[in-house]
Formats: C-alpha cells, structure tokens, sequence
C-alpha cells in the first residue's frame, strides 16, 4: 500500500492539473470501490471547481467550490493517469508494470480546461468519498488522527506524551495512525535504523519517569522527519504498484537502509551487524540487532 511520501508526490503531480480546473464531466464506471461512491456522484460532481489539492495522512484531499471535499485514497494498487490533450503523461519504462486495462479504470475526470484525469485500481482497495470541508477533522476517517510527521505539532515532548507508560512496541505505536498520521511499515522502519532505537523497544522509552522525553525521544523525531523528506523527494518508493502520476517509479527504494535489506550488512558507520528481518503484528520489521537498542 502506498505510504504518506508516495501519496504526497501524487499531489504533486495532480495539484498542476486539477487545482483550478472545473469537472465537466465525471464518468463513473461501476458502483462502488472499497467503498461505495457517493449518492448522486457524477451529479454531484459536475461543474465544480478544485480550489486545492492536498493530503492527510495517506488520503488526497481535493476541496470543491460549494464547502465540499473528495476524499480520495489509493488502496493497494490505485493510480492515476493524466492525458493533457491528446498526450497522456506516462513515460518511461516500469519494472513493475502499471495497468493500462480500461477494465481497471473506473473514474475519469473530465476537467475544463482540456484535461482528463483517470484513477485505475485493478484490486479495488482505493475509495472516493465526500465530506463536508469545515468539517472533515470530525470525519470518521480523519477523527483522532495524530499529527503529521513533517507538521510542527510533532516534537519530542508531543511523543513522550503520546507514548508515557505504554508497553506496546515502538514499531507498532509509530504505526498507530493516532500517534502519527500517516507512518507506515517502510518509514517506521527507516526512522528507527536512522534513530538507533530497537524496534522492539516498549515505546514508554520515549518517557522519562516525569514523563518528560528522553534522549531517544529526542533523536527519532528528527530521524522520522528526514526519512519522509528524503522519500517525498525522491518521488516515493516502487513497492510492486507504486507510480508517480507520470509513470516513473519512484526511487526511495534505492535508499533504503534496512527495509527489505535483511542479510546485508548494517549501512551504520562502524557497526559489524547484519540485517535481520523479524515479524511485529503480523507485519515484517527490518533492523540491525547490533546498533538498534
């Protein structure tokens, strides 16, 4: 599933597009994704403007004139395809290829000026939703989202809070949409290599007993924010169905320290460890047993 750096360089590649661009004309192909579309979701969508493209967490976030969003969300294997014209924008050669089966395109938007913008998904894992703007931060899916790992509100004390006294692991609290929006396997893992905390650590550890943050708590939020920053930068990571909007894989994946390493030798200055692969919430966590603890 794409994380937070691969749907955020899908905005980047939508928001030239669609920012200003009026819908004249939505296709909707068949009846539901993960999710059922909107009530009237063609009707409801025709004619009006994307006066910004954004993203929470993992969902791309296009506000519409008349005070409504489209939420939207990747699932397992959605992508977008952008024809400016009668020239679509995927060049490139895939290593995995990307689905081009009109059988798998089930939304097209036709903007205004000439553009069209179609969201493919062979697994049907993504969703189209709408919400009210002033009001999405009640809605279910964003209702006690934590901060964002590149926003101001996450600092060390914010996570010592979050984490005092808990015995769950640091791996799965970072997980755990509530501490941070928008965290995910690759980056969780990333970040603790880069912090040198264990994965397997209580997450309580990010606490002193005042509940004040503590050494480590003060080293993995500048690791997390460099992660994400240098993943966004490099267009996200090619895991299987990843794309950016122009067809080219994203290229974090050629960076990785850890994650999907298991075997090689710890990239850490210095350090004799190997990479080793272990299971946490049925979920496979990378990291160096030597200087991760």
């Amino acid at each position: 599933m794409p994380e937070l750096p691969e749907v955020e360089t899908v905005r980047r590649g939508l928001a030239p597009v669609m920012e200003g661009a009026a819908v004249e004309r939505l296709e909707v192909r068949r009846p539901d994704l993960r999710w059922p579309f909107p009530e009237r979701f063609a009707e409801r969508m025709q004619g009006r403007k994307v006066l910004r493209l954004r993203r929470r967490a993992k969902y791309l976030l296009a506000d519409l004139d008349g005070s409504e969003t489209l939420i939207m969300h990747l699932g397992m294997s959605g992508s977008f395809r952008v024809l400016l014209g009668n020239e679509e924008t995927s060049p490139g050669e895939f290593m995995y290829p990307r689905s081009t089966a009109s059988v798998h395109d089930h939304v097209v938007f036709h903007l205004t000026p000439r553009a069209s913008v179609t969201f493919n998904d062979p697994r049907r894992f993504g969703a189209m939703l709408m919400g009210d703007t002033a009001a999405l931060g009640e809605h279910a899916l964003f209702k006690g989202l934590g901060p964002e790992p590149l926003g101001e509100e996450l600092t060390p004390g914010y996570l010592a809070a979050a984490c005092a006294g808990r015995k769950t692991s640091l791996k799965a609290a970072l997980l755990d949409q509530r501490i941070v929006a928008g965290l995910g396997n690759i980056y969780v893992s990333e970040a603790l290599h880069l912090a040198h905390l264990s994965p397997k650590k209580a997450a309580g550890v990010l606490a002193d007993r005042k509940g004040a943050p503590t050494d480590a708590a003060r080293r993995l939020v500048p690791a997390i924010r460099k992660v994400i920053a240098a993943a966004i930068e490099a267009g996200g990571s090619s895991l299987r169905d990843h794309r950016k909007t122009d067809g080219d894989l994203g290229m974090f994946q050629h960076r990785f320290r850890v994650y999907d390493r298991e075997g090689v030798k710890c990239p850490t200055r210095g350090c004799s460890g190997t990479v080793k692969a272990i299971v946490q919430n049925a979920r496979t966590t990378h990291y160096c047993p030597v200087c991760q603890r």
